[in-house]
C-alpha cells in the first residue's frame, strides 16, 4: 500500500458516525472523475477514499476537487480490491449491469440495510471503472450489491456523479445513519474474517463428501458467495463451524468430546 504525502488543506469536522465509511474506487481511467468523487465525499460528509489500480493522483484531480484537496491528501492507493478491503465489516458494491448471478438491491434498500449494523461497523462502498465497472469477480467479493436507478435509455451514470448520489442516499440526506437500538445485530465479522471462514466452511463440506473433482470448484464459489451474503458475525460462524464439525465427526464414527 502506497499512501500520498499530505499537501495540505483545510481541516474538516466529519459529521459522527459517517467516518466509518470508506469509499473504494476501483480502476478509474480519469482523475477528474476522482476530484468529482473526493468534491460529493466533501459534500456529504465522508473523508476516507481509496484507490485501486492507480499510484498516483494527476493534477486534473485536484481541479476538479474543488475545496476537497484534504481528501485526495489523504487517500491511500492500493494494488488489488482485496488489500483496499482490509480492516472493514461490510462491503457494498455499485453496478450499473442487471446481473442474474448477482441479487441485486436498489440503493435506497442498500442504505437502509447499512443503517441496521452497528456503529463500529467499518463499511467499504466500492465503485469500478468508468467504462467497464466491476469484474464479477469483484463484485462476487461483496456482500451487498446495489444499483442506482436511471433512466431506461442511459446506459450509467458518470462515476463522481454516481459516488455523490450514493453517498447523499446513505448519509440520510445529511444526517449520519440513525444507531441500531440495544439488542441490534451484533458486529459482523472482517471481510478478511469471512473470507476464511467461507474457505473453512468449504473445506469441510469437501470432507462431508458434499463435493466432486466435477463440481468442487462450483460448489466452493458458491458457499463463499452464500457466506458473502449472509454477513456473519463470530456467534454466527462459530454455531455454523460447529454443526459442520458434528456432522464430520459422525460421518467418520467419532465422538464428539
Amino acid at each position: 500500500m502506497k499512501k500520498r504525502a499530505a499537501a495540505g488543506g483545510a481541516g474538516k469536522t466529519w459529521p459522527p458516525g459517517l467516518d466509518r465509511f470508506a469509499v473504494v474506487l476501483v480502476r478509474p481511467d480519469s482523475p477528474e472523475n476522482i476530484g468529482l468523487a473526493a468534491r460529493g465525499m466533501a459534500n456529504t460528509g465522508f473523508s476516507d477514499l481509496r484507490l485501486v489500480g492507480l499510484e498516483r493522483l494527476e493534477a486534473p484531480a485536484y481541479r476538479t476537487a474543488v475545496h476537497a484537496d484534504a481528501i485526495l491528501d489523504r487517500a491511500r492507493f492500493f494494488g488489488t480490491l482485496p488489500e483496499a478491503l482490509h480492516g472493514l465489516h461490510v462491503v457494498v458494491a455499485s453496478t450499473a449491469r442487471i446481473r442474474r448471478d448477482f441479487p441485486l438491491v436498489g440503493l435506497a434498500e442498500a442504505a437502509r440495510r447499512l443503517a441496521e449494523y452497528p456503529p463500529e461497523t467499518r463499511i467499504g462502498l466500492v465503485f469500478g471503472n468508468e467504462r467497464t465497472g466491476l469484474t464479477a469477480e469483484e463484485i462476487g467479493l461483496s456482500n451487498v450489491r446495489f444499483h442506482i436507478p436511471q433512466a431506461a435509455r442511459q446506459p450509467s451514470y458518470n462515476l463522481g456523479v454516481a459516488v455523490t448520489i450514493a453517498l447523499y442516499e446513505i448519509a440520510g440526506r445529511g444526517t449520519p445513519p440513525p444507531a441500531p437500538p440495544r439488542g441490534g445485530r451484533d458486529l459482523p465479522l472482517t471481510w478478511a474474517e469471512q473470507e476464511e471462514s467461507g474457505r473453512r466452511f468449504g473445506e469441510m463440506l469437501d470432507g462431508l463428501g458434499f463435493m466432486r473433482d466435477t463440481n468442487r470448484d462450483f460448489i466452493t464459489e458458491r458457499v463463499q458467495d452464500i457466506f458473502r451474503r449472509m454477513v456473519l458475525t463470530g456467534k454466527d460462524r462459530d454455531i455454523i463451524l460447529a454443526l459442520l464439525r458434528r456432522g464430520l465427526l459422525g460421518r467418520r464414527g467419532g465422538k464428539r468430546n
